[in-house]
């Protein structure tokens, strides 16, 4: 990875706007805290960002640190991960995310978050432990592959065990030893 200057710094502050737009939105919605039109305005924005995201992989391949920088790959990332309405777009931003992991111009652990997601929202078994769902009661793992070896597959990707990662969650999103009244909501484990 490099810390020399990217070459789109306006794709990196387009990419940062919308991530953070979005992820203040997410937080409220966590929090209970939008009415209907609101949500839809966020699902509109996750949208109108994945619509963005797919011009830029079509235009530039994976938004890298080298493409634009750590903060606008880490917004991409994000932006992507939450493209849940549109799992072909998913399993094709993780493929081009994986390239640039092998050309060291991204995290493996974004990669190992976005291809659980991936899975995940096509109902098939996650591999690293990196989706979860917020109950009003509880967090738990999405469905994962064989279990007894995830904490194997989570170092390959430079991910603490499961346990560790799992009381980190509960931590953040169950303060008080229960979750926010929300109906359910897929989280990823923070990378």
């Amino acid at each position: 990875m490099t810390t020399e200057e990217p070459q789109r710094p306006d794709l990196a502050r387009e990419l940062i706007a919308r991530a953070t737009e979005s992820a203040a939105h997410r937080a409220k919605r966590v929090r209970n805290q939008l009415d209907a039109v609101q949500l839809g305005q966020g699902r509109h924005t996750d949208h109108a960002n994945t619509n963005v995201l797919r011009r830029i992989l079509a235009e530039h391949d994976w938004p890298g640190h080298h493409l634009v920088d750590s903060e606008a790959a880490r917004a991409a990332w994000s932006i992507a991960l939450h493209s849940d309405d549109d799992p072909a777009f998913l399993r094709a931003a993780a493929t081009l995310l994986g390239r640039a992991v092998q050309a060291d111009d991204a995290p493996v652990q974004h990669w190992a978050h976005l291809h659980d997601r991936a899975l995940t929202t096509s109902r098939r078994n996650q591999e690293y432990g990196t989706q979860l769902l917020l109950r009003a009661d509880r967090i738990e793992l999405c469905p994962l592959r064989a279990p007894e070896s995830v904490d194997k597959r989570r170092a390959t990707v430079s991910l603490p065990p499961i346990a560790v990662a799992l009381e980190t969650v509960r931590r953040r999103y169950m303060p008080n030893g229960t979750a926010y009244e929300v109906p359910s909501v897929v989280l990823a484990e923070a990378a």
